[in-house]
């Protein structure tokens, strides 16, 4: 029975990624000095990508937008769409802009990002957000070609979302 329990335990960790972001090395690219940490959410959903015509006139793979929904200890407490937006169930909302990028853990993994708020709505915890982190992703990557212009393709993918403010 223990080593099921184990096993158990191991497939766990796997699936979701181990460590927690509290535990997790941010690289410097995506530090940010001077700012605390006000949540973190769990999110889980996809990277749905369009295939368009670049403008080589070859099809290609674009990402469109991210569809997710935000968890705090297991529960759903919001959702992350695109803009990217990122809304929590008590009304507030805030809007990011990629400020800076690091490599996933695997080529499958999406890229870690920091994010500058660019705009807020509501009154609730997302309301003094200044900074967004994206850790511990897995999945979100596409692979392979695209056949025809205008048809998408979903990802699925895991990652932790730090919400940050200045002191």
């Amino acid at each position: 029975m223990r080593a099921t329990t184990a096993l158990l335990a191991l497939a766990v960790l796997a699936v979701t990624g181990g460590a927690r972001a509290g535990e997790t090395t941010i690289p410097d690219a995506l530090i940010a000095p001077g700012e605390k940490v006000v949540l973190t959410l769990h999110a889980e959903g996809a990277q749905v990508y369009e295939c368009k015509t670049d403008k080589d006139g070859k099809l290609a793979w674009t990402f469109r937008e991210p569809i997710a929904t935000l968890m705090e200890d297991g529960k759903t407490v919001g959702r992350h769409y695109a803009g990217p937006n990122w809304e929590h169930q008590d009304g507030s909302a805030v809007t990011g802009r990629v400020v800076g990028t690091a490599i996933g853990a695997t080529e499958n993994d999406i890229a870690w990002l920091k994010l500058n708020a660019v705009a807020h709505r509501g009154n609730g915890i997302l309301a003094n957000i200044t900074t967004v982190q994206r850790l511990n992703t897995k999945g979100g990557a596409l692979e392979g070609a695209c056949d025809a212009a205008g048809t998408f393709r979903s990802v699925g993918y895991a990652a932790d979302y730090v919400f940050l403010r200045k002191d």
